[in-house]
């Protein structure tokens, strides 16, 4: 890399920035996942733009890119591959399914079936498919950005707890802002999206990743982060507490944040920022929370009056 890395990483956060206006928190929370080595699940409502801002990182960082539109129809050989038999050969060959990509953009993945969703599952943990007793490895890096509509929304059905555990974090867009608004009107930002040109190579990429997993973590963030965990298990807020997935997934984004502020270790105050992104959906609130009134987001902030805090 010419540049250092902390230049570089602004120079990504800056190009996606112009094109998803006003969401500067989100688009570095996304960047932190994807340099952490997650997945990302953007929940929100339709026309928000989950979708240019898979294919905006898709661009900047010179990622192969695929998007599946799920629909109850598509099937997990769509996205897994399958044999095919030729018969001019008379042999079987494999025909590679979406998943063989650097970034797999799963556009409204809780309209399609238990079935295929559950075809995902391997994928998204191992980096690998299983197809007819043999192993297929993915591409490297691998990336998920799945985007799904609220619960509720005409179609849709909720995704089991053993695939949201396998997203680093859950986002949601939001509406823009007014002034956001105006600029993207005036911007038509689907005009301009094919001029952004890559700022990471895909070897620099793995560079990174490989550079934020060497960030130093002090054993009193390891404790503070375990105590947080544990704590989801025991808190009458919640009726089912986060897995030992969670924990490893509030390390990976706390290393990442600290990367994107230029830091070599991880402060207390990293942990703190993305944790509800990383917990909440995890975590079910308990009948009494619910009656209460009481949402995740607030739940999994009130960890933060309950815990002791290291001093880092």
């Amino acid at each position: 890399m010419q540049k250092n890395t902390g230049a570089l990483l602004a120079e990504v956060q800056q190009a996606v920035n112009s094109i998803i206006k006003g969401k500067e928190d989100i688009v570095q929370k996304v960047l932190a996942a994807i340099i952490g080595g997650g997945h990302i699940l953007m929940e929100d409502i339709p026309g928000v733009g989950k979708t240019t801002l898979a294919t905006t990182f898709a661009r900047v960082l010179s990622l192969d890119y695929r998007r599946v539109q799920f629909t109850p129809d598509v099937l997990p050989s769509d996205l897994l591959g399958f044999s095919m038999y030729h018969s001019q050969k008379g042999a079987f060959s494999f025909q590679k399914g979406a998943v063989f990509c650097n970034l797999l953009l799963a556009d409204e993945i809780n309209r399609t079936s238990p079935k295929t969703q559950s075809a995902l599952l391997e994928v998204m943990e191992e980096r690998q498919v299983s197809i007819e007793g043999e192993t297929r490895r993915l591409p490297d890096p691998f990336i998920v950005i799945a985007t799904e509509n609220p619960a509720g929304s005409s179609g849709t059905q909720l995704l089991p707890e053993s695939q949201l555990d396998r997203f680093l974090v859950c986002l949601s867009m939001g509406y823009p802002k007014h002034e956001d608004a105006v600029a993207l009107l005036k911007g038509a930002v689907w005009k301009r999206l094919s001029d952004i040109s890559p700022v990471l190579s895909l070897e620099d990429l793995k560079t990174v990743q490989t550079q934020t997993e060497d960030i130093f973590v002090d054993d009193s963030i390891y404790e503070y982060i375990v105590n947080l965990i544990e704590e989801t298990r025991s808190n009458p807020l919640f009726a089912l507490g986060a897995s030992p997935r969670a924990g490893i997934a509030l390390l990976r984004m706390s290393r990442a944040m600290a990367m994107l502020s230029g830091r070599d270790f991880v402060t207390a105050r990293d942990v703190q920022h993305i944790l509800g992104d990383v917990l909440c959906h995890r975590v079910r609130l308990s009948a009494r929370a619910r009656a209460e009134g009481v949402t995740s987001a607030a739940a999994v902030g009130k960890l933060l009056e309950t815990v002791r805090c290291p001093k880092l």
